[in-house]
């Protein structure tokens, strides 16, 4: 005798349907994510956590044995003895001068040229183009550039000084304190337009209505600038001078292709000094112990800042 196959009520047959369907919406944004997600495991966070074993050994990529140290790699920075002392906390140096230098000028100027764009003006779109449009170019072009130009004996710089009756004969990239004005100079050219992009979508986000408050309190432009205007972008600013700070301390390109850290090695900076202790001496556990140490005080730095601005926005 067949037997009859039971059937599910309507109402129970819709509620199924709908279940599956929420399933099927939960699981959707972690499958657009799931490309993203290989993709940093495999290039970021798998690199990030070997680079940490690494550190913890005498690593040199050349030979098969490469003994386990533990921290070693990371005392050596600290005892005065070790041969990567001196280099590594000169390097530092280095990197410091510069992000002290670069990052105030990074910060205020790009404000100034944003303030300026702001405004209507005829040209005012060909200016934002000009401005922002040496950053489009590739630190290698920025450095061979600027190397033949700053160059002391054949360059145009020098070339151009002679002609209206200044010394032609300033050592931009051979010696103190050109280099370091060389470099801060060139770094600042270069990335001006970044910030002020970033600066004018913040300007542009300020509502107008504060400023004409303003102005019927008898506000003038210092008093709108400092009211309104950077409390308006304190968002803006908390990243401005994080990137900036990130990208100054983490700054090679420029330094290795003009002052190739001539001086001697007084503007050699921590990231070509961990790559040549890597990369050229074959010390692979030493210079990830020196990238470590570095991000740190990055993190600690960027720590700092977040929590400055933070304590300004309660």
């Amino acid at each position: 005798m067949a037997v009859k196959e039971a059937v599910r009520p309507p109402a129970v047959a819709a509620a199924t349907g709908r279940k599956k369907a929420r399933s099927h919406r939960g699981a959707t944004p972690y499958l657009f994510l799931l490309p993203y997600a290989l993709i940093f495991a495999t290039f970021t966070l798998v690199p990030a956590v070997y680079g940490i074993w690494i550190s913890l050994h005498d690593w040199d990529y050349l030979l098969p044995g490469k003994p386990f140290v533990g921290l070693a790699n990371y005392a050596a920075l600290f005892d005065r003895a070790s041969p990567v002392f001196d280099f590594f906390w000169q390097s530092m140096q280095a990197t410091g001068i510069f992000t002290v230098f670069s990052v105030p000028l990074l910060i205020v100027v790009p404000l100034g040229v944003a303030l300026l764009l702001n405004r209507a003006f005829p040209g005012r779109t060909l200016f934002r183009a000009v401005y922002f449009a040496p950053y489009v170019l590739g630190v290698a072009v920025i450095g061979l550039l600027w190397r033949f130009l700053l160059d002391p004996n054949l360059g145009m710089v020098n070339a151009a000084l002679g002609a209206v009756g200044l010394p032609a004969d300033t050592p931009w990239t051979t010696g103190l304190p050109w280099a370091w004005i060389s470099l801060v100079g060139v770094t600042v050219w270069w990335t001006i337009g970044f910030n002020a992009v970033i600066y004018l979508a913040g300007l542009q986000d300020i509502p107008r209505d504060l400023y004409d408050a303003a102005r019927v309190d008898g506000a003038g432009r210092w008093a709108e600038f400092r009211h309104v205007t950077l409390p308006g972008l304190r968002p803006v600013l908390a990243f401005v001078v994080i990137n900036t700070i990130l990208a100054s301390a983490n700054m090679f390109g420029q330094a290795y292709l003009i002052t190739q850290g001539a001086p001697g090695v007084e503007t050699r900076t921590a990231i070509m000094y961990i790559a040549d202790e890597g990369l050229r001496s074959y010390r692979m556990g030493s210079a990830a112990a020196m990238s470590y140490f570095l991000t740190l005080a990055l993190l600690l730095v960027s720590v700092i800042v977040f929590r400055l601005f933070r304590e300004k926005d309660t």
